[in-house]
C-alpha cells in the first residue's frame, strides 16, 4: 500500500524550528521524488521543497536558506528542518510523491500520492 505519513509539526515562536518527518511506505524514496507543500486558510497549496531520486534539491526561493529538506535512505524518510520560522509560514505541511521528475514540481498536479498533512504554528 502507497502511504506517506507527515509528523512533526507544532506551535512554535517566530524565529524557532521544528522537523517535519515523512514516513513513505510503497516506493523506496531513493527511486521516486518527495515534495513538501504547504497551504494555509484561504490560501492555495504550494509548493516549499524538493527532493529528486538522486537527492538533488530545490526549494521556493521564501524558505531558501531557512528550510532543509533531507532523506534517511534507512529509514525510508524525508524530513523538512525549518529554521528561523516565521508567522507567514504558518500552514498544514504536507508530503507528496511523485513517481516521475517534473520541472513543474511547485505544482499539486505532479504528484501521486499525498500525506494527511500536519500542522504548523508559527506566533510572533
Amino acid at each position: 500500500q502507497d502511504q506517506l505519513v507527515e509528523s512533526g509539526g507544532g506551535s512554535v515562536q517566530d524565529g524557532g524550528s521544528l522537523r517535519l518527518s515523512c514516513v513513505v511506505s510503497g516506493y523506496t524514496i531513493s527511486s521516486i521524488c518527495i515534495g513538501w507543500f504547504r497551504q494555509a486558510p484561504g490560501r492555495e497549496r504550494e509548493g516549499v521543497a524538493l527532493i529528486d531520486s538522486v537527492g538533488r534539491t530545490t526549494y521556493r526561493g521564501s524558505v531558501q536558506g531557512r528550510f532543509t529538506i533531507s532523506r534517511d535512505s534507512a529509514k525510508n524518510t524525508v524530513f523538512l528542518q525549518m529554521d528561523s520560522l516565521k508567522p507567514e509560514d504558518t500552514a498544514m505541511y504536507y508530503c507528496a510523491a511523485a513517481i516521475f521528475y517534473s520541472r513543474e514540481w511547485r505544482l499539486e498536479q505532479e504528484y501521486n500520492y499525498w500525506g494527511q498533512g500536519t500542522q504548523v504554528t508559527v506566533s510572533s
